[in-house]
C-alpha cells in the first residue's frame, strides 16, 4: 500500500517494496495529486503492472550496456548501433536516467540532428533509441517510450539514376581490368548486391545451368571495422538462384578460366575487393570521366548499387510479372500477393531472353577493346 508524506513544502508518495524496503516512487507540488497517485499505485500493484521507481534510475549509457549484452544482430547492424550511440545518442542522453527522458528530449535530439545528417540518417538514430528505450518498457523499468510516434521530417529525395545497356556497358569499357568490367555487367544483368558480388565463389556458379547461388551462410561479403569477411546474405529471401542469360554464362566461363582463385572478382592480389577501393579505384573515374582529358561522364552521380536500380527497371521495361521481379532482387512481396504468386519456368525463361535481347542490341561496333573482347567472348 502506498501513501504521502509531507517533505518540506513538497509531498513524496512512498510505498513498501515486495523486499521490505521502503522507497519514493514520485514528489509532487499539491497534497491531493499525490494521493491520486498513492491511489494509482495501489490499482497498479492489484492489476500486477506497477513499475518499480528505481529500475528506471539507471543512467541510459548503463542500461545501454544491459541492453547490448543481450540484443541479437548482424555484425555489421552492430557496427552501425555502435556508430549512432557513440556519436549521436550516448553523448547527448547518455547521463540521464531513463526516467527523466523525456519526449522534448528526443525531439531536441532530432532537432540538433537535423542540422548536420540527412532525415535518413536522423531516421536511423532515433529508432535506435526507440528500440534501447522500448526494451526498457518492455523490462518494466518505464511506462512508455518516448520515442514514440515521433516523425521526422523525410525533406526530398532524389530520385536515384539509372542506367541504359549502353550506359552499362560503356562503363564497363572503361575498365583496366577486364574482371572489374564483368563485375560491373553482372551487377546490372543480374540485380546482386554489391556483397554478393564481392564474395561470390566459383563453387556458386553453376556454368552448366547459367545460374548463380546465393549461399545462405556465405552468400556475401561484409566489412566491419575494416575487417573482410563472409557471412549471410542481407536476409533470408536474399538466399535464391539467379538464372543468367547466355552472353553472361558464356563471360563468366571464360573469366573463371583466366585465374585461379576460389573468388569470382577477386583483387589485383587474389583476395576478396574492399568496396571503397573498387570505387576510388574503377567505379568512380569510369562513370565521372575526366574532364581535363576530354573524357565524359557517363552518368553523374550513379553509385554502383544504381546498377540493381537499374536491373529492377529493365525488367519493368520487359513487362516481367512482379513476382518474378521481386524473387530475382532477393524480396519478398507483400502480403496475398507473396502468398499467392509463385514463379514459373516460362517467367524465369522470358526474364533472361529479355535480358539477353538487351544485351544484343547495344552498338556492336564500339571502338573500345574492353567491349570488343567481350563481345567476342559472348
Amino acid at each position: 500500500m502506498a501513501w504521502v508524506e509531507k517533505r518540506g513544502l513538497r509531498y513524496r508518495v512512498r510505498l513498501r517494496m515486495p523486499d521490505g524496503t521502503v522507497t519514493t516512487d514520485s514528489v509532487h507540488d499539491i497534497r491531493a495529486d499525490a494521493v491520486i497517485r498513492a491511489k494509482e499505485i495501489d490499482v497498479e500493484v492489484a492489476r500486477d503492472n506497477f513499475i518499480d521507481p528505481r529500475g528506471g534510475r539507471i543512467p541510459l549509457t548503463d542500461w545501454v550496456t544491459i541492453w547490448a549484452a543481450t540484443h541479437q544482430a548482424a555484425p555489421a547492424t552492430w557496427a552501425a548501433y555502435r556508430s549512432h550511440l557513440r556519436l549521436h545518442i550516448l553523448p547527448a542522453l547518455g547521463p540521464l536516467p531513463l526516467v527523466d527522458i523525456r519526449r522534448q528530449h528526443v525531439k531536441t535530439l532530432a532537432v540538433t540532428l537535423g542540422r548536420r545528417l540527412a532525415p535518413r540518417s536522423v531516421t536511423d538514430v532515433i529508432m535506435v533509441l526507440s528500440m534501447i528505450l522500448q526494451e526498457a518498457v518492455e523490462d518494466r523499468r518505464i511506462p512508455f517510450n518516448p520515442c514514440r510516434g515521433i516523425r521526422i521530417p523525410k525533406g526530398i529525395r532524389a530520385e536515384r539514376p539509372h542506367a541504359t545497356a549502353d550506359q552499362v556497358a560503356a562503363i564497363a569499357a572503361r575498365q583496366a581490368r577486364p574482371g572489374d568490367a564483368l563485375m560491373i555487367l553482372t551487377a546490372a544483368y543480374t540485380g546482386m548486391r554489391w556483397g554478393e558480388l564481392a564474395g561470390l565463389h566459383r563453387d556458386n556458379v553453376d556454368l552448366a545451368v547459367g545460374s548463380i547461388h546465393v549461399h545462405p551462410e556465405v552468400g556475401a561479403l561484409h566489412e566491419v571495422n575494416g575487417k573482410l569477411f563472409l557471412g549471410p546474405p542481407k536476409t533470408n529471401d536474399s538466399v535464391r538462384h539467379i538464372r543468367l542469360p547466355r552472353f553472361l554464362t558464356n563471360l563468366l566461363a571464360t573469366h573463371l578460366t583466366d585465374h585461379p582463385h576460389g573468388t569470382v572478382f577477386p583483387g589485383a592480389r587474389g583476395y576478396h575487393q574492399r568496396r571503397s577501393n573498387f570505387n576510388r579505384r574503377a567505379w568512380t573515374p569510369a562513370v565521372a570521366g575526366d574532364p581535363k582529358r576530354g573524357i565524359p561522364p557517363v552518368l553523374t552521380g550513379m553509385h554502383f548499387h544504381d546498377l540493381r536500380h537499374t536491373h529492377k527497371t529493365w525488367l519493368i521495361e520487359d513487362g516481367i510479372p512482379e513476382i518474378a521481379q521481386a524473387r530475382r532482387l532477393g524480396h519478398r512481396l507483400a502480403g496475398v500477393r507473396g502468398i499467392y504468386s509463385h514463379v514459373t519456368e516460362p517467367m524465369i525463361t522470358n526474364l533472361i531472353d529479355a535480358l539477353q535481347r538487351r544485351w544484343e542490341t547495344t552498338q556492336p561496333d564500339r571502338p573500345d577493346s574492353n567491349v570488343r573482347r567481350l563481345r567476342a567472348i559472348a
